[in-house]
C-alpha cells in the first residue's frame, strides 16, 4: 500500500466513522483529526470522490524561476543524446549551441524529468531506442558499454544458484614461538 493510499484510507475512515456514530466530534477525536479537517475532507469527497482526498502539495511551483520551454527541451535532449555528460559538461556544450544555462539549472531540469543520475539517463536512452527505434551514436554506444563494464566490475556475478560461487582468502598473520605459523581465513 502506498503512502497516498494510506492517507486516503485514513480520511475515508474518519468520514465513515462519523456517519456510523452519527457524531462528528467523537469520530474526529477517535481518529485524531480536527472538525475543520473533517469538513474539508467531506467537501472534497462530495465534490470529487476518493481521488480528491489524496494529499495535495500546498507548495505551488514558481513558474517565473523556471527556464524557458526551449531550453528545457534542449537540456532533456542533451541528457538522452549524451548520457555520460555531467551537469557541468552539459551546460558547457549547450553554451556552445547558444543556449545559456548554469550547471545547477541543468540539474534542476534533470530532477524534474527524473534524469539526475547516469543510470537514469541510460535508462531513458534505452527506452527511447526501444520506442522509436533510433540508431545509437558512437558516444551513446560507448556510454552503454561503460555502464555494462561497471556493472561487471562491481562484482555482480551471475551463478546458477545462490551461494554457488564462493571464495576464501587466507593470509599469513605471524609466527608465535612454540606454536608456529598463524594464518587468518576469510570466506
Amino acid at each position: 500500500m502506498t503512502t497516498q493510499e494510506k492517507i486516503i484510507k485514513n480520511k475515508l475512515g474518519v468520514l465513515e466513522l462519523a456517519s456510523m456514530l452519527g457524531n462528528v466530534s467523537k469520530a474526529c477525536k477517535v481518529m485524531g483529526y480536527s472538525r475543520d479537517s473533517f469538513y474539508r475532507f467531506k467537501e472534497l469527497y462530495d465534490e470529487g470522490g476518493e481521488l480528491a482526498l489524496q494529499e495535495i502539495s500546498r507548495r505551488k511551483p514558481i513558474e517565473k524561476n523556471r527556464v524557458e520551454e526551449l531550453v528545457e527541451k534542449a537540456v532533456v535532449k542533451m541528457a538522452i543524446d549524451m548520457p555520460a555528460f555531467g551537469q557541468l559538461r552539459a551546460s558547457n556544450e549547450l553554451k556552445k549551441q547558444g543556449i545559456i544555462i548554469s550547471p545547477g539549472g541543468v540539474r534542476s531540469v534533470w530532477l524534474r524529468h527524473d534524469l539526475e543520475t547516469f543510470q537514469k539517463r541510460l535508462k531513458a536512452l534505452s527506452a527511447k531506442v526501444s520506442q522509436e527505434g533510433i540508431i545509437l551514436t558512437d558516444e551513446q554506444v560507448a556510454a552503454l558499454e561503460r555502464a555494462k563494464a561497471e556493472k561487471v566490475a562491481q562484482g555482480e556475478i551471475e551463478t546458477h544458484h545462490p551461494g554457488y560461487l564462493g571464495a576464501q582468502d587466507t593470509y599469513y598473520v605471524g609466527n608465535i614461538k612454540g606454536v608456529g605459523h598463524i594464518s587468518s581465513k576469510h570466506s
